[in-house]
């Protein structure tokens, strides 16, 4: 892949325009003109032919589509931050290296997070179905109310990028920020942030008004708020997921706020998407999105360049910048 050949890249779903045209400029580009998923065997006619895969996160590249690739395929330049979607370890094995599309989501990922934080302490979608459904009858003392969220203990699981992000945004709305991360982060942004680490990610749970999810999803974090934890939040406690959905056990989820043992949910990523649990949508205390968290036009622009950084640096000869280690996961 060194010599004048231009490879050939497969995309899997429509990427904004400026970015196909630069593929096409600089590789011999397959695009999927449609913006719905490709089919299993599409998807593997892909792997048979590509030398790179620009697949997103919403394409499962598991072991058996691996190694169903051909031999050619050498790099799997993933449009996205998260690499949950792709068996890392098959990858590996095959040589195949692994990219993505960390750093450029941050902003965009935060403000979403906020929004939904801010959406559901103070029942905005609520309201919003309230006044269309031609029911609201005026202002009243006792109408609509819901929590300010200045002076609350926010509990921000993953200080990661977004954690950190998310943790200056809710400072300025006079938050206490409270955060359980693998490890400790550094005491300057500890101090900076006027964070409190807990090593205990369960006696944080118990202590705080909203927690937010912003770890990845990995083995290690995959129900990582069981049934058993969740229990542990006081009724009143809202949750906010901007991560992904099998970090939390949805059944559980559901059933608590069902129940009103946990006061609200803003969800904007699911356990088992697309699908989305029915009972969940009949709640009223729960704000939903459709995993749009870095939807913006200049998010997805950043996150193609990424990509095509990777792919070009990659046939250069050299190691892409965002090549995804398993050891760092």
């Amino acid at each position: 892949m060194t010599d004048k050949k231009k490879p050939l890249v497969v995309v899997t779903r429509k990427l904004p325009d400026v970015i196909e045209t630069r593929m096409m400029e600089l590789f011999d580009t397959r695009l999927n003109p449609d913006d719905v998923p490709l089919t299993p065997a599409q998807m593997q006619e892909a792997m048979a032919v590509a030398e790179v895969l620009v697949p997103t996160v919403t394409d499962r590249i598991d072991r058996a589509l691996i190694e169903s690739a051909g031999s050619q395929l050498r790099l799997i330049a993933s449009f996205g931050t998260g690499v949950d979607h792709i068996d890392l370890k098959a990858a590996r094995e095959r040589g195949i290296i692994v990219t993505n599309t960390p750093g450029v989501l941050t902003d965009d990922t935060a403000d979403m997070t906020m929004a939904l934080l801010l959406a559901t302490a103070r029942r905005v979608a609520e309201g919003e179905r309230l006044v269309r459904s031609g029911q609201w009858t005026g202002w009243g003392p006792t109408t609509m109310l819901g929590h300010r969220i200045s002076g609350k203990r926010l509990g921000i699981l993953g200080m990661g990028r977004i954690g950190s992000a998310l943790a200056r945004r809710a400072r300025a709305f006079g938050m206490s920020i409270h955060y359980h991360n693998r490890r400790r982060v550094h005491p300057e942004l500890e101090q900076e942030l006027e964070a409190t680490y807990w090593s205990s990610l369960d006696q944080m749970l118990a202590r705080m008004d909203i927690v937010s999810i912003n770890c990845p999803h990995t083995p290690a974090t995959y129900h990582l708020l069981s049934e058993r934890r969740l229990k542990l939040l006081r009724p009143h406690c809202y949750i906010v997921n901007t991560s992904r959905g099998e970090v939390i056990d949805e059944v559980a989820l559901t059933r608590m706020l069902s129940k009103g043992e946990i006061a609200g949910a803003g969800l904007d990523v699911f356990e088992h998407e697309p699908a989305v649990n029915p009972k969940l949508l009949r709640l009223d205390n729960v704000v939903l999105l459709p995993h749009m968290g870095s939807a913006t036009i200049e998010g997805r622009i950043d996150m193609g360049e990424k990509v095509v950084i990777n792919i070009k640096t990659f046939i250069d000869g050299h190691t892409p910048p965002d090549r995804v280690l398993e050891a760092l996961l």
